[in-house]
């Protein structure tokens, strides 16, 4: 019998994993391998097998292995990219940025996907070289342009950014994210919109279930800058239906999720010994659109510490110890596999994954809101982390989530009735860190923030060790960049609102408010 060919041996691979016999294909792939040794593209298809079939730790050494071969084509590159920003392996992927970003026939397709990839990691800097890189070798690019665009509004420099999105939207009007990127870098007037553009692009047969969330999410903001909130409501309803109708939710998921960590903090399990590494992290918390980007700002403008954004690296130290990858900051499998976990190692593992990011600064934040579902690991391996969880009016913080687009977190954000029973999760789990870990928490009142500012910033200094100084109070004292939904309200000074945003829709939130009157969150 002839011995298979390296095709043939491929196919068979791919037939299996297609049938999700993850044995089956690995072995074949193995196969493949020992005919080809030097194979990137055969070692990201073990890369693949090894995550489809549960084993983290060998799904990214495989990622690894394929970088140093490296990968041939544009595509095994691209694939290899997705792989390090899956593992949030962030060195090796600047590495081929920094690369690619030097080489004068570099593919402008790689370098902006380049860039993507490490904004979304929060490595700004190497982002913009590369996106700028992008539009050099091609400047009639929209792809390039809306990348480079985007990093330009994360540094602030609003009309350069304008400029680029400008471009992008007169030459291809189809495209609902150049005017979504548009509408935001300022309000808008009755005088100078786009209402009638994003009105008749979602007109458009065509426009699929994505492109009309993000069309309608723009058209939202914009009624709502001008005061037109009856027809602004409109849009966000169309938006939260079109986003919905493409991503599933199961609520009770989220609810066993709860159960299983407030029963974790009794499961065992080592807790880390208090690690003189000279760096004490400031983990801000809380629900997405609270504050947490606002105290951020004000905290990097301390000399003494660094504003790093948000970072996935804790789950990713959670997920290597437990050799599982989740999409989110945590599931259930990886709290059920906690208690077998050292601690200790999840700690030195967070830390030396952010050290290439850190300066001489003592004290560092990360500021995944999400991770207030990780509080009770984070105290066990890092005693050393400081824990500010942003506290927003219960109407307001809903509200504001209900008319964000957000990319592929938080899908319990486009129902009211599902946004309010998030919302009450999140409260009985944070009722819960506190009283297992006392001490170790201090809540920030985001009314308190903006309204007496330097009181709350003395109080926030006080709880972490740091020396208050008075650039502390003041947002635009930070220049670092910023790339979350409030990166240009941000840069402006605090902000104290006559009423809040959520009032003039106040007819159309009955659900949501009856809801979180219901449990009690409103009066």
């Amino acid at each position: 019998m002839a011995t298979p060919t390296f095709r043939q041996i491929s196919e068979h691979a791919v037939l299996q994993m297609e049938a999700g016999n993850w044995d089956a294909a690995r072995e074949h792939w193995l196969s493949a391998l020992a005919l080809v040794p030097d194979s990137a593209e055969v070692m990201l298809e073990l890369s693949y097998t090894e995550s489809s079939a549960d084993q983290y730790r060998v799904a990214r050494d495989w990622a690894l292995r394929a970088a140093k071969a490296p990968p041939r084509s544009i595509d095994a590159v691209m694939t290899l990219m997705q792989r390090l920003r899956t593992f949030n392996e962030v060195p090796t992927l600047r590495g081929i940025a920094a690369a690619l970003s030097g080489r004068q026939q570099a593919p402008t397709a790689l370098l902006v996907e380049c860039a993507r990839h490490l904004s979304n990691l929060n490595d700004f800097d190497v982002a913009l070289r590369c996106a700028q890189a992008a539009v050099a070798r091609a400047p009639a690019d929209w792809s390039a342009r809306l990348v480079r665009g985007q990093l330009l509004a994360n540094y602030g420099r609003t009309e350069e950014a304008a400029d680029d999105f400008e471009w992008v939207a007169q030459r291809y009007p189809g495209l609902a994210m150049a005017w979504w990127l548009l509408s935001r870098l300022r309000k808008q007037t009755v005088q100078s919109n786009h209402v009638l553009q994003l009105r008749t692009l979602l007109q458009a047969p065509e426009l699929q279930l994505d492109d009309a969330a993000v069309a309608a999410r723009a058209l939202h903001k914009e009624l709502d800058d001008i005061g037109n909130y009856d027809d602004a409501w409109q849009a966000l309803e169309t938006m939260c239906r079109a986003r919905r109708s493409t991503i599933r939710y199961d609520a009770m998921e989220g609810h066993r999720l709860i159960d299983r960590l407030i029963a974790s903090s009794s499961d065992g399990g080592t807790t880390a010994e208090l690690q003189e590494t000279g760096k004490i992290p400031i983990f801000i918390v809380g629900m997405y659109r609270s504050g947490t980007t606002l105290m951020e700002q004000l905290l990097d403008a301390s000399p003494d510490v660094h504003g790093l954004g948000e970072l996935t690296d804790f789950a990713s130290a959670m997920r290597y110890a437990t050799n599982h990858y989740c999409k989110g900051a945590i599931d259930t499998t990886v709290v059920e596999r906690a208690p077998t976990i050292d601690f200790t190692e999840v700690g030195r593992r967070y830390m030396a994954g952010i050290a290439w990011r850190l300066g001489d600064e003592r004290f560092f934040s990360d500021k995944l809101p999400s991770n207030f579902l990780n509080i009770g690991f984070i105290c066990r391996a890092l005693p050393q982390a400081k824990i500010l969880h942003m506290v927003r009016d219960p109407i307001e913080t809903c509200f504001s989530n209900l008319r964000e687009l957000f990319s592929e977190v938080n899908p319990y954000s486009y129902d009211q009735l599902e946004l309010a029973d998030y919302f009450k999760q999140y409260r009985r789990l944070m009722e819960h860190w506190h009283a297992a870990y006392p001490g170790r928490i201090l809540d920030v009142h985001y009314a308190d923030l903006t309204r007496n500012t330097e009181a709350a910033m003395r109080e926030v200094a006080a709880f972490c060790g740091i020396d208050y100084v008075d650039a502390m109070s003041d947002p635009r004292s930070s220049k670092r960049p910023v790339a979350t939904a409030s990166a240009v309200q941000v840069r402006d000074k605090v902000v104290v609102r006559e009423q809040p945003r959520w009032k003039p829709y106040e007819q159309y939130l009955q659900p949501l408010i009856q809801a979180l009157r219901s449990d009690g969150f409103v009066q």
